[in-house]
């Protein structure tokens, strides 16, 4: 086999996804291929595909449509925008440790640029070695293993295709935990110190956990390590799960149930972190620091602070650049990279 030739490394880094633009027809399309994946909605196809489009499809992109305007920027989807930014600050690192052998691109699970086109033009250019990071911090097969099979998908399509090794999760990794921590601190040195801190992590059916998906676990296991690099008690730190749909058992509690019921326990500052979102988009802009501090505030709370995301900032760089590099051990392209700086945990 031919040795692979400078520049024929890359790191794919993958994000969810968002609509091209807030509009319903727009949303309609971006949810059809979301909700259709089997690894999202595992109910029977026969039972499901006629509620998607024949209620969702119909109902939901409008609605959609509205939230996603709220948050839209000129630049566009605030996830599109901070994971371009991500992907590109991240390439810069990658092509500076490697002379310029290995490189970062971006790939998106649901909508542009698709898994299997940024595949197929990295095979036309010659990379023989792939490295697939999808920014989840906390494995699921709704989110992490659906882009294992997308990426999959698209090699078996190949004659040839490049040795991939691909990173499962880092939900306790010291850097990205480090990285947190850092975030929590610079915003109660700029805005000051809510008594309580409440992590909304994404939620999943609880039967999805019961058929062995680690989500639950490894969001629980993010939480702890973070309340010990906070040095918090108890009571100064809540965990919940967002976005639940339908009718059946979700993780619990609900975080618009904990919103509803803080202030009835005293709680009249409040600020929320989401860890389980590398970068700002739906979820933590419109349904947390939008529709969750009206949730907050009407049941008496006083002041909500929502925390961003790590986003594109040097902190995260950082850690994805160090985990890269110690997911890339043996690969000759980065036996020269420094590690990254570490950032203090305490």
């Amino acid at each position: 086999m031919t040795a692979p030739n400078p520049g024929s490394t890359a790191v794919l880094l993958v994000n969810l996804g968002t609509p091209e633009a807030p509009t319903p027809a727009a949303v309609r399309r971006y949810l059809a291929e979301f909700l259709a994946d089997r690894r999202v909605i595992d109910l029977p196809r026969w039972f499901w595909l006629p509620i998607l489009y024949g209620v969702i499809l119909n109902v939901r992109p409008r609605r959609s449509a509205h939230a996603y305007a709220s948050i839209w920027s000129e630049r566009g989807s605030p996830l599109r925008v901070y994971s371009e930014s991500l992907a590109d600050r991240l390439d810069a690192r990658v092509r500076a440790a490697s002379a310029d052998r290995a490189r970062v691109v971006l790939a998106m699970r649901y909508g542009k640029p698709a898994i299997a086109q940024v595949v197929a033009a990295l095979h036309a250019q010659g990379v023989r070695r792939l490295m697939v990071l999808p920014v989840y911090p906390q494995y699921s097969a709704s989110s992490t293993g659906t882009v294992f099979d997308a990426v999959t998908s698209a090699l078996q399509r190949l004659r040839w295709p490049p040795e991939l090794r691909f990173i499962g999760d880092y939900h306790d990794d010291g850097g990205h935990i480090a990285a947190l921590a850092a975030s929590v601190r610079a915003f109660w040195q700029a805005h000051g110190r809510a008594p309580k801190l409440l992590l909304s992590f994404h939620g999943i059916p609880q039967r999805y956990g019961r058929a062995g998906d680690p989500y639950g676990d490894q969001c629980l296991a993010t939480a702890q390590r973070l309340r010990e690099t906070l040095g918090l008690s108890g009571d100064a730190f809540d965990v919940s799960f967002q976005s639940r749909v339908g009718r059946e058992a979700w993780l619990q509690p609900y975080t618009e149930d904990v919103l509803r019921e803080l202030p009835g326990r005293g709680v009249r500052h409040l600020q929320v972190l989401c860890p389980g979102f590398a970068v700002d988009c739906l979820e933590t802009l419109e349904e947390i620091a939008m529709r969750g501090r009206e949730v907050f505030l009407a049941a008496g709370g006083e002041r909500f602070d929502y925390i961003p995301a790590l986003n594109d900032g040097a902190a995260q760089v950082d850690a994805l650049f160090d985990l890269v590099c110690r997911h890339a051990a043996g690969w000759s392209e980065f036996a020269a990279a420094p590690s990254a700086p570490a950032t203090p945990a305490a």
